[in-house]
């Protein structure tokens, strides 16, 4: 049976909010994986981590399953839950597949290297009002395949 794993550590509680409410209506395996806990209802798997860069990335990566869904805005994470045979769906709602994880990769590697140089400064900003739709709206998609 999928699941659903969550890189919490920097998850907006917005979308954290999303996946609570899909898990309880559809009985999804819904399970956050942090560096600090977080607070959870009950019957929502917590793992806590090891503090250290990645170590939430690095179990998410050696749990995930084919037909699992990665919720993360990690690419690299994204990349090696596409190589295992799951899905990663961006807090924005862009769904990584095999068809897309390639360039999504490259583009994050062009830059983060515009950065470096300082030619680029900052990231995104949280997730607005039509990024929560989207993600909602491909986590609704992803749970109508799973019980199709």
């Amino acid at each position: 049976m999928s699941a659903i794993h969550v890189d919490a550590d920097a998850c907006p509680a917005p979308i954290r909010e999303i996946l609570l409410r899909a898990a309880v209506r559809s009985g999804v395996a819904l399970v956050f994986v942090a560096n600090r806990p977080l607070r959870l209802p009950r019957g929502v798997e917590m793992v806590v981590v090891p503090g250290g860069p990645d170590a939430a990335d690095r179990h998410i990566a050696a749990s995930v399953q084919p037909g699992d869904l990665v919720v993360t805005a990690d690419i690299p994470l994204a990349a090696q839950a596409v190589a295992r045979g799951a899905l990663a769906l961006d807090p924005r709602g862009t769904l990584y597949t095999e068809d897309n994880i390639g360039e999504r990769l490259a583009t994050r590697d062009l830059l983060a290297g515009l950065r470096e140089q300082g030619t680029i400064r900052g990231g995104g900003s949280a997730p607005g009002r039509r990024e929560r739709q989207a993600f909602a709206a491909a986590l609704d998609r992803w749970l109508a395949r799973r019980s199709a």
